[in-house]
């Protein structure tokens, strides 16, 4: 038997990630009433299991603009709470001259979009990063304003800040089951222990969660699940790596440097049976305040109706693959590794890079957004809301 109504609130969030998350803060800063519910007793997707790089520079000149705008909302929120943001920018490494002809090419297009990057010599490089081998950088293309975030720390913080504020209450450990109602009338939103919320809106962020609400559409034909393989070398505090390290195989896969001009040529010569293509692979360096080195990473794709397809073993050939060529890139004194982990999350192989839909004109779909969320989610967030509200208004 249903329980009565728990309260009612302007907007309900489902979904404790990051994107729900931003969601949930930027309504909380407008003054609504606001409710945000997590299934888990703490978000436990990709929000915490990524590289917590926030690189608008290796996204398409759309999704930039969105990056760009995170960054922002990020440093704002820094001086509210330690999210544990640190701006030590962005380096791509090019280990050839294929790779270093797209960071000319992708400087030119920064140049013209007004994104502020620097191409380094081999020498500027090696000057920043003294572990990096002379045999495998050519040069490399620096973005001074991106920033590094810890993501295991950093969402419980923004939790725990919006926790100050009087209009906004967090429930976790419940799981909506049921959405009702929308049109001239609030939304019911029923848990699976038969309690109630009611809300004027709701925002579902449901990551990689297919079959719990709107399992039809979640599971479309367009929405695929992605699974990432990543590994933690032990904390290594005489080596000092700043920043997002980022090398030539993520120069050959990231969309910004596919809107250079020489992509399609280089992306062309590439071989098709390389382990690197078949696994997703790239390398990335990413050194935690504790002195540890998060390094990585790799991609395997299913259809999202097919999500169980992807297991959750960690391939030991991916790990020894990423070691093996880490090893051409760095020379570190140690390669010990502390753990090695899978994260998941859900994209949508549509232009418009995320599943963007409203019911019933008060419940607002929002996820699919691939491995940008941690990068756009607070500047997309901020855009989607004034959309939902101001839709509201022209109805009133």
């Amino acid at each position: 038997m249903i329980t009565d109504t728990t309260n009612h609130v302007d907007l309900l969030v489902i979904g404790g990630g990051i994107l729900g998350t931003f969601h949930a803060y930027h309504a909380v800063e407008q003054g609504l009433s606001v409710a945000l519910v997590e299934r888990h007793s703490a978000p436990r997707g990709a929000t915490v299991r990524n590289f917590g790089q926030v690189i608008p520079s290796g996204l398409d000149r759309h999704w930039q603009q969105i990056g760009l705008r995170s960054l922002e909302i990020y440093n704002h929120l820094e001086l509210h709470c330690d999210l544990t943001v640190r701006q030590l920018g962005s380096i791509y490494l090019a280990s050839d001259e294929e790779e270093q002809t797209l960071l000319e090419e992708l400087h030119l297009i920064n140049q013209e979009a007004d994104y502020e990057s620097e191409l380094w010599t081999a020498e500027t490089c090696r000057q920043r990063y003294p572990h990096l081998r002379a045999d495998y950088c050519v040069g490399g293309l620096y973005f001074p304003r991106e920033v590094s975030v810890d993501p295991r720390q950093m969402i419980h913080r923004v939790h725990r800040f919006l926790q100050t504020k009087p209009n906004f209450e967090s429930h976790f450990g419940v799981c909506i089951t049921q959405l009702h109602g929308g049109g001239n009338s609030p939304v019911t939103a029923i848990t699976s222990d038969e309690q109630c919320f009611t809300a004027e809106n709701v925002v579902l962020c449901s990551g990689n969660e297919f079959q719990t609400l709107f399992p039809e559409l979640m599971q479309s034909s367009e929405m695929v699940a992605v699974k990432l393989q990543m590994m933690r070398l032990k904390a290594q505090p005489e080596v000092t790596l700043p920043g997002n390290i980022l090398t030539g195989l993520t120069i050959r896969r990231y969309e910004s440097f596919q809107e250079c001009p020489s992509w399609e040529q280089i992306h062309a010569n590439e071989p098709e049976d390389s382990f690197w293509r078949k696994w997703g692979v790239h390398i990335l360096f990413k050194q935690e305040i504790d002195g540890s080195i998060v390094l990585g990473d790799s991609h395997e794709y299913a259809p999202a109706c097919q999500a169980d397809n992807l297991t959750f073993d960690l391939r030991n050939d991916i790990n020894e693959y990423f070691l093996s060529e880490a090893r051409k890139i760095m020379d570190l004194p140690s390669w010990e590794v502390e753990n090695s982990w899978y994260g998941a999350y859900a994209q949508i192989n549509h232009p418009s890079g995320l599943l963007k839909k409203t019911i019933n004109e008060r419940i607002h779909i929002a996820t699919g957004i691939g491995g940008k969320g941690m990068t756009v989610s607070a500047g997309w967030a901020e855009q989607h809301l004034k959309e939902i509200l101001n839709d509201q208004a022209c109805r009133i």
